[in-house]
């Protein structure tokens, strides 16, 4: 009689209470540790059961001498072993040494070293493929927003705006397009390759002096396949010896100042005998300081020809 007065809410909670309190606690276990699951994977078990797998030892790594290259990676884990040493030995700290750990051999440095087609191209077409309309209004837009800048380092330098927005341009697009690659595994690569690993060793250390002094970190070190860092592409020896603060930040940073990258490269030129005033066509005396920046002709004459559609 009480029950059937109970509303029906009421009712089926007091039945629940009175069943689970006649029920006996159900003990929860953790699953057999024998317990085979079909379509469990080894590894979804170890996890499951919390197993850490062991570790496994670390390859041994046949030391190779300093003086060894190669084509291939066979024996580059070896011969940088030893280089990091080497490096250690002309007094690089153990934390800029460091920063060769992540290295690795990059086998497309080398077949891009061996191709290299765009300087086979004639200057005809060259010229045409790089000296584009979009990059010439671009040029002349760039060269009237830093124009108080591009005074300045023309004062300090001697090189005239034109020829300096003009090699940016053609370097890397006005500094959009610096590189992807790690400039220490492209150097390291290049340094064990057997075509010029002496002159690439010599580049891999100045790399490394680079991120010593403070300029750049490892992780900044970004750029093209042959190891050119920054703006208008800086080999890390001619980095080293030619870029300068012009912005004043207290580091000498071509990848990431425009103020840097442009007054270092007018103080590489002004260094290998740039005349302040003169033209830099093909037969004049600037035309020939441009092949220190470039080996190629049809490279220099198209900077001299963008450089006059600037101006």
């Amino acid at each position: 009689m009480f029950l059937r007065s109970l509303p029906l809410q009421l009712l089926a909670a007091a039945l629940a209470v009175s069943c689970a309190a006649s029920e006996p606690e159900t003990i929860r276990t953790t699953l057999p540790q024998d317990l085979k699951i079909p379509w469990e994977s080894e590894a979804d078990r170890d996890k499951r059961l919390g197993v850490v797998p062991d570790a496994q030892p670390a390859a041994l790594v046949e030391p190779v001498p300093l003086e060894s290259c190669g084509n291939t990676a066979a024996g580059f884990e070896g011969w940088l072993q030893s280089f990091r040493r080497h490096a250690l030995e002309q007094k690089l700290s153990a934390a800029t040494v460091a920063a060769l750990e992540p290295v690795r051999y990059d086998s497309d440095v080398v077949e891009l070293d061996r191709s290299q087609a765009a300087f086979k191209l004639s200057f005809a077409d060259f010229s045409k493929k790089h000296v584009t309309a979009a990059r010439i209004a671009r040029g002349k837009l760039l060269r009237r927003q830093h124009a108080a800048l591009l005074a300045k380092v023309e004062a300090t330098y001697g090189v005239a705006p034109e020829i300096l927005v003009a090699i940016w341009g053609l370097e890397t697009d006005y500094g959009e397009n610096i590189g992807s690659r790690s400039c220490l595994s492209a150097l390291a690569t290049l340094a064990y390759d057997c075509r010029r690993a002496e002159r690439f060793r010599s580049e891999l250390l100045s790399a490394l002096r680079i991120i010593e002094r403070g300029d750049l970190t490892a992780y900044s070190m970004v750029g093209a396949w042959a190891g050119e860092l920054g703006q208008t592409q800086f080999l890390p020896s001619s980095y080293e010896r030619f870029a300068v603060d012009f912005d004043g930040d207290g580091r000498a940073d071509v990848v990431g100042s425009s103020a840097d990258a442009l007054a270092s490269t007018a103080n590489y030129l002004q260094q290998h005998g740039w005349q302040a005033k003169q033209g830099a066509g093909p037969g004049s005396h600037n035309f020939g300081v441009l092949a220190e920046w470039n080996g190629s002709e049809v490279y220099r004459q198209t900077i001299a020809l963008f450089a006059a559609r600037l101006k």
